[in-house]
């Protein structure tokens, strides 16, 4: 995004901004498989880079009835953050239960380059990594996968699991009859690519039967037990998205001493995530050491493997950065002036007299 300037040899500070209709015609033209597959290979790359990043848990500010988060991170070039909520009672005031947008911006000077919404990215982004840790963690041959909340999220994990994995079968059930409807109705369409065989459920214990990947993916901000010890079969793969803030988890504290427990970063999940109900020194291993080799997956088909995913802004960094590249290609979003352009730099004042 570095323009040159024309009588002064510098750079000027001008931002992409891509709006919802920008990744709506993004996703569209590229197709979601294709944004699902290149946000995972590029969730890996980065991964790879783990030590390259300057990381910090996420900043968040807690309410009755939800949250405000940033989150941050940064590597030698390029620094983002994303603004994030989780509302869940929002969807009866007809607004989303999450609301994002981001910023890349150029470490050397600071200069943000790119602007974008992220609600519609985060999806994106939080299916890839569960299907970029499932494609490490779960049985080889996984093709049945019960999910358990069928919101917002689900239709994303769906596509997911079924591109990057394999998964063939959906067990589905919510407690809300017209979540499950919708999601049904969504992959039945075009868009989806089908695919699927989906199985309406009258219960947890129901949808889990049989399945090889179970994912939740709930929004109620609470300390829920929708998975118990008694439910898991040896040789699950357990996808635990929903619980991301204190106070609000899916796992019964049983069900992570089933099996090993794989995180994104530490810091930030044994504050936010289903680890949050165990002790400080409770195991766990960070998912980028898999990736590297440094530290065991799955270890035996019968062994029980949970990924607690509370969503990590490596994972935005990596999503941003695919968008940005995406968007260029594309000929998507437009220029705009976020930072004042002053003719002498020094002279900020002079700005508000230029008409």
């Amino acid at each position: 995004m570095h323009t040159a300037a024309a009588t002064t040899g510098t750079t000027t500070a001008t931002t992409l901004y891509l709006g919802v209709a920008d990744m709506v015609r993004l996703v569209q033209r590229v197709g979601l498989p294709a944004c699902l597959r290149g946000i995972a290979e590029r969730i890996e790359v980065d991964f790879l880079r783990w030590n390259d990043f300057d990381k910090s848990a996420r900043l968040a500010c807690h309410s009755a009835d939800g949250v405000i988060e940033l989150m941050p991170i940064a590597d030698a070039e390029r620094f983002t953050f994303k603004y994030v909520n989780g509302h869940p009672k929002n969807t009866r005031a007809g607004l989303p239960t999450v609301m994002a947008f981001g910023v890349l911006a150029d470490v050397a000077t600071g200069t943000p380059r790119l602007l974008s919404e992220l609600t519609l990215t985060t999806a994106m982004r939080t299916a890839a990594m569960s299907a970029t840790a499932a494609r490490h963690l779960a049985r080889p041959g996984s093709r049945v996968m019960a999910l358990i909340g069928n919101g917002a999220q689900s239709e994303f994990q769906a596509i997911a699991f079924r591109d990057l994995v394999g998964v063939r079968e959906l067990r589905l059930f919510d407690t809300d009859p017209a979540a499950t409807a919708k999601l049904v109705a969504n992959l039945a369409g075009n868009l989806a690519g089908g695919g699927l065989s989906v199985t309406v459920c009258a219960s947890v214990r129901e949808a889990v039967q049989g399945a090889d990947i179970v994912t939740t993916v709930t929004a109620e901000k609470a300390n829920a037990t929708i998975l118990t010890p008694d439910l898991i079969a040896p040789g699950m793969h357990l996808n635990a998205v929903g619980g991301d803030c204190p106070g609000k988890t899916e796992l019964h504290p049983d069900v992570l001493r089933c099996g090993p427990v794989f995180v994104e970063y530490a810091p930030q999940s044994r504050i936010e995530g289903e680890v949050q109900q165990m002790p400080a020194d409770f195991p766990v291993t960070e998912f980028w050491q898999v990736l590297a080799g440094q530290a065991p997956g799955r270890t035996s088909a019968e062994q029980v493997t949970v990924f607690d995913s509370v969503g990590f802004a490596l994972e935005d960094y990596a999503a941003l950065c695919f968008v940005q590249d995406t968007a260029r290609a594309l000929g998507l979003g437009r220029e705009i002036d976020l930072v004042p352009q002053a003719a002498n730099p020094k002279d900020l004042f002079g700005v508000l007299r230029q008409r």
